[in-house]
């Protein structure tokens, strides 16, 4: 938890960075223990588990008070921006009350080439 804390905002992690960076620490956790835990604090609610630009999820602090945000992720560098949206949220809950649901989180993922990788594939 402590590692999630003192990452900068906006930064995520993967299972694979975070047990790299717990082994810097000399904190030895196998990678099963991690992915096991990580897991445990999604459903806890205590993390946000996000699925972005690879086949693997990444993992941030789930700051409830902080209210939704959203990612803009490249495809091809996976540099991955947040951003917040009224809008989204508002949909996120009419949808959510239209069909008796109670909106708990609301998140979207837009995938694009960040303006880098624009220039790189002209």
């Amino acid at each position: 938890m402590i590692l999630f804390q003192k990452l900068p905002k906006g930064e995520h992690l993967s299972a694979d960075e975070v047990h790299q960076r717990l082994l810097q620490e000399q904190t030895p956790l196998s990678l099963s223990t991690v992915y096991r835990t990580l897991h445990l604090m999604s459903k806890m609610g205590i993390l946000r588990e996000l699925e972005l630009a690879e086949d693997h999820k990444h993992y941030e602090i789930n700051e409830l008070n902080e209210g939704s945000h959203h990612h803009l992720v490249c495809i091809r560098c996976t540099k991955t921006l947040e951003f917040k949206s009224d809008t989204m949220q508002k949909i996120g809950e009419k949808v959510a009350k239209g069909s008796g649901f109670s909106l708990l989180d609301c998140q979207l993922v837009v995938h694009a080439l960040c303006p880098g990788c624009q220039r790189s594939s002209a």
